[in-house]
């Protein structure tokens, strides 16, 4: 190998050995949390299931239908909760590690992208629990037929509010995309706001893709992302508007 090739070899060879480091920085991190929220596993699992326990019937408890369930269910909602507890510290590694390559000016834009695209999951996740939980599992006990005692097993219900959590949680990240794109140069705001009708039945439609098959959550989903994407649209037409002058 040529002196050349050596040296060239050699950047490339940090950055693999920076990203390794980074990443067992970000699995540290998450084991950690992990390790300090394990004792409340039980105590995390009556909170988060406390939306569909506060409106079962009086005879009614949740169950567990398999053997390990009430040791791995808990302990799987655990291991997600010290990744999304880990996200601010994870996405700080992206941006530490991506940060030598970006301009002044890209810096300028990315760090508030980092830090509002955490606050905007969290607040994704927040909305799912405290505004659609309560409404969508009132409507489930609400309708069950005569004679039908509702028990929800609790690994079945850990996964269904999983899925609800991811869902909000990135339909949140709307506005996040939407300013991307425009500073990218790849959307047009003004274009993208002409598209309103179209953009408004994708929600819906979205929403019907996201969320179990009740028209509660479909909806509860659609709106917010349609008024994400306005806000996106919004804050896409002042990064368009800061960048455009620094182009000429």
């Amino acid at each position: 190998m040529s002196e050349s090739e050596t040296l060239s070899s050699q950047p490339f060879m940090s950055h693999v050995i920076e990203f390794r480091d980074r990443m067992l920085r970000c699995v540290a991190s998450v084991l950690v949390i992990f390790a300090g929220l394990f004792s409340f596993s039980n105590e995390l699992y009556l909170y988060i299931s406390e939306p569909i326990r506060e409106y079962l019937p009086a005879s009614s408890s949740m169950i567990a239908t398999e053997v390990a369930s009430p040791f791995l269910t808990p302990f799987k909602l655990t291991l997600v909760l010290s990744m999304f507890a880990a996200m601010p510290y994870i996405l700080f590694q992206t941006w530490a590690f991506l940060a030598p390559g970006l301009y002044k000016r890209e810096k300028k834009i990315v760090i508030p992208l980092f830090i509002s695209s955490v606050v905007l999951f969290y607040a994704g996740m927040a909305f799912a629990y405290y505004v659609v939980f309560p409404l969508v599992f009132l409507f489930f006990t609400s309708i069950a037929p005569e004679g039908i005692t509702v028990m929800p097993d609790i690994r079945s219900y850990l996964d269904f509010v999983l899925k609800l959590f991811f869902a909000f949680g990135l339909s949140f990240e709307i506005p996040i995309a939407v300013v991307i794109l425009s500073w990218m140069g790849a959307v047009d705001p003004d274009n993208l706001a002409k598209k309103r009708p179209y953009v408004f039945v994708l929600c819906f439609v979205f929403g019907m893709l996201l969320t179990p098959p009740d028209i509660i959550s479909q909806t509860l989903l659609a709106i917010p992302m349609w008024l994400l994407f306005e806000i996106g649209i919004l804050f896409g037409r002042l990064v368009r508007s800061e960048k455009e002058p620094a182009q000429h």
